[in-house]
């Protein structure tokens, strides 16, 4: 789920983002999408509203084809993922709610100072947004990595002007300010990962125990850190991962395989395991022996397995297998 700040094609170049992109890419079908008014997304819109973003969600799914999705919701991406998961749970199989919250800072009125602290944000946002050199800048990279270098402030700044416009970022961060998904919190029925680093400056610790408090048989899960976005260089970035891999079920060898073959390919590989030979798998997909022999060629080197009977092991797994056509 994208947070305000997001860029699509920049972030895959962010020092602070790329290692997450690559580790989520590297184990997962990936889908990722700019919220309106943000990065390649249209600016300016007439409804820009928390509710158009949690709809937004529908549109995306649809378009790329998906029943049924994991969702992982970090910043104010949690709170979207949070009322979609509740108004949608034919749609969502797992959550992650990553550093994030079910009150914006107008709605923690517990807080001591908090409504007068988003004043003051809202104010520096209009001053100082993509400035380098600005106090501001220096203070949001410091919140978001305190340890991490002059690139990544120097990342966070870039973000910004590739994101959104000042008068868009504070458009934006009002929404955000205002959110309260407490309600939804409790309707959310799927298995549910509440992660949050222990210092954390951007969103408290103690929203992130209320998120786990308020979900039903959510997990809760806290890592020795101050970033925000946590450094791979660090301990916790590894319990991070693992905890990742374990709770979100990851490609299957079928997603993997449909990711690398086209669709003629994985037909002739489920005539391989089903133990035809060349003539025998051109006589049933009509073409010709040749042909199957290049596929075949192909398919191998896409696996990277030597031999027909490795590949025929990777098909199995996949569900391709002997019998397995009809399922």
């Amino acid at each position: 789920m994208p947070s305000w700040l997001s860029n699509l094609d920049y972030q895959w170049q962010s020092t602070a983002w790329r290692p997450w992109l690559e580790f989520l890419w590297d184990r997962n079908h990936l889908i990722r999408y700019d919220p309106r008014g943000c990065g390649l997304s249209d600016r300016d819109i007439d409804d820009l509203s928390f509710d158009s973003w949690v709809r937004d969600v529908d549109a995306v799914l649809d378009a790329a084809g998906l029943d049924r999705v994991s969702l992982i919701g970090i910043c104010q991406g949690g709170a979207v993922a949070i009322r979609y998961a509740a108004s949608r749970p034919d749609r969502v199989d797992r959550l992650v709610l990553y550093g994030t919250y079910a009150r914006g800072r107008n709605r923690r009125d517990d807080v001591p100072l908090e409504p007068e602290k988003a004043k003051v944000m809202l104010e520096m946002l209009e001053l100082g947004w993509a400035d380098e050199d600005s106090a501001f800048m220096r203070s949001f990279a410091t919140q978001f990595q305190p340890d991490g270098t002059l690139e990544h402030l120097r990342t966070w700044c870039k973000l910004q002007r590739q994101a959104a416009s000042a008068s868009s970022a504070v458009a934006l961060t009002r929404i955000m300010f205002d959110i309260n998904v407490m309600e939804d919190a409790r309707k959310i029925r799927c298995p549910t990962l509440v992660a949050h680093v222990r210092e954390d400056a951007v969103v408290p610790l103690e929203e992130g125990r209320i998120l786990a408090r308020e979900i039903p048989g959510a997990s809760f899960l806290t890592f020795d850190s101050r970033n925000h976005f946590m450094l791979p260089k660090e301990p916790a970035w590894a319990e991070l991962v693992d905890a990742l891999d374990s709770f979100l079920p990851g490609l299957r060898e079928s997603d993997e395989l449909a990711a690398v073959l086209s669709m003629r390919e994985q037909q002739v590989l489920r005539a391989v395991a089903e133990g035809l030979d060349n003539r025998e798998i051109g006589t049933a997909l009509d073409i010709s022996e040749k042909t199957v022999r290049n596929h075949v060629s192909g398919i191998l080197s896409k696996l990277g397995v030597p031999t027909r009977a490795k590949a025929i092991v990777r098909a199995i797994r996949a569900g391709l297998g002997p019998g397995e056509a009809g399922r």
